[in-house]
Formats: structure tokens, C-alpha cells, sequence
């Protein structure tokens, strides 16, 4: 796995450990548009709707005038693509908090924190 694949999977375990504290992160998910992959698979992604730059993961959850959490992966020294910039300013104008997380840690802190712990 990719660092950023160990830190992503590293945030779900907590999220599944703290359904008890946290019932909303039932409906927590992860948006899967980045990765290798099989040409064949790659093109049925684009055919159905795949869009490039749209960030990690999301939470459908509406908390401090937000819509919802969507939050962007990152490890040093990766850096996020001009079109997850691109969709993190637009999703931002549309009423949600996006974020760039460059650990799981952070990425757990963010949620707690836009919950309201």
C-alpha cells in the first residue's frame, strides 16, 4: 500500500472504533478516484462518473453553518493537484469545510473538532 493508503486506512479504523462516540461516522466514506489501476477498470470509472481532484473522503454531516467535511490525504512531500485545488475552492464557495490533512492524526483531529468535541 501507499503511505497515503496506510494513513487513510489508519483513519477508518478509528472512525469504526468511535461509532459509540460518534454515531455520524457511520455515514463516513471515502471517494475512491485516485490509484492504479487497470486500464479497463480506469475507463469504466471515467465512463461512470469519475472526477478527477475530488478529495478523499466525506462526511455527510452539516455542523457549524457547513454542509459537510470533505477532506484531502496528503503525505509529505506529495502534494495536492491543481484540480483538488480546484475542487476544495469550489466546494468551499458551496457551503462545506474542505481540508487538507497531511496525517491521519490530523485528519481525526479535524472530524472531532468540526463535531464539536
Amino acid at each position: 500500500m501507499r503511505p497515503e493508503d496506510n494513513e487513510q486506512s489508519a483513519l477508518f479504523d478509528w472512525a469504526k472504533m468511535s461509532h459509540g462516540r460518534y454515531p455520524e461516522l457511520a455515514f463516513f466514506f471515502s471517494i475512491p478516484n485516485g490509484g492504479y489501476r487497470p486500464i479497463v477498470t480506469a475507463l469504466k470509472m471515467k465512463a461512470t462518473g469519475t472526477l478527477k481532484g475530488v478529495c478523499d473522503t466525506f462526511l455527510p454531516i452539516a455542523r457549524h453553518g457547513k454542509n459537510g467535511l470533505f477532506i484531502e490525504l496528503k503525505i509529505h512531500p506529495n502534494k495536492p493537484s491543481p484540480e483538488q485545488l480546484e475542487f476544495i475552492d469550489f466546494v468551499t464557495q458551496q457551503g462545506y469545510l474542505a481540508v487538507i490533512c497531511w496525517s491521519a492524526e490530523e485528519a481525526i483531529q479535524t472530524i472531532e473538532d468540526y463535531l464539536g468535541t
